[in-house]
């Protein structure tokens, strides 16, 4: 940390569904880690950190459109309790030690270089048999899913024109796709008609315990900074499954 000014914190276990097996794996890799991150931002006298959260933190809330000031916060995962644990640290590390705290509680992220996602599965399982797709739940989980340069833009947009010690951001399209549009799309990016692929459906609402099958965040706050998306979650599915797609053909996933 020492001599930096802006500490990116991005880090944290990124399978949502592993701590069914491994419990403890998002306190290691996410709230001790953060800890440790503030920590040494405190021992080295670093003024800014700008912090990965999710969407989650809110809880399963259905339809409602959540704002960054709604509460109580009622995360269902390990994963998004350990997100909102690190926001709890660094607005304590900001207000008690004098750090900068930015966190950024985003949609669906996507784009070049995933290693994991609905897309993401949904490209390797057709490329691999593209007769037929296991959809896990009912297909009907909708969800905002934004790009990941609209999200640098967002990030580097509320660190460049926020003050003061300590500010949330909801990071989203405005725009929702279900996992049975995301197939449908996932399909046409590999050339399959998706009228020809049967559909295998795991039932449930959700596609794994922990899982929130609807999302709608209010972006306000962070629209009154002057950011804007510029793919809808539509776009930057297909741009990211596009991604991939190539990835594959070149061998490298």
């Amino acid at each position: 940390m020492a001599g930096h000014d802006v500490v990116v914190h991005l880090a944290s276990n990124p399978d949502i569904a592993r701590a069914i097996i491994e419990p403890a794996v998002d306190f290691d890799d996410g709230t001790l880690l953060t800890h440790h991150v503030v920590e040494a931002m405190r021992r080295t006298e670093t003024p800014h950190v700008l912090y990965a959260s999710g969407s989650g933190v809110y809880g399963d809330l259905g339809k409602l459109e959540i704002a960054e000031d709604w509460g109580p916060l009622v995360p269902i995962s390990t994963y998004c309790a350990s997100k909102l644990a690190g926001e709890a640290l660094i607005s304590a590390y900001s207000f008690m030690f004098g750090l900068s705290g930015r966190v950024f509680r985003f949609g669906n992220v996507v784009g070049p270089r995933q290693t994991h996602g609905v897309g993401f599965d949904f490209v390797r399982r057709l490329l691999k048999d593209p007769t037929r797709l296991q959809i896990r739940g009912d297909g009907q989980q909708s969800k905002s899913y934004i790009h990941v340069e609209d999200v640098v833009d967002a990030v580097l947009t509320a660190h460049r024109e926020t003050s003061g010690d300590y500010e949330a951001y909801n990071v989203a399209t405005g725009d929702y796709i279900t996992v049975t549009e995301i197939a449908d799309l996932a399909a046409e990016i590999v050339g399959v008609d998706p009228a020809d692929v049967p559909y295998e459906y795991t039932g449930g609402s959700r596609g794994w315990r922990g899982d929130v099958p609807v999302v709608r965040l209010n972006t306000d706050r962070i629209r009154r900074l002057g950011w804007t998306h510029r793919r809808s979650s539509r776009e930057a599915l297909h741009d990211s499954m596009l991604a991939l797609l190539e990835e594959a053909r070149a061998g490298q996933i």
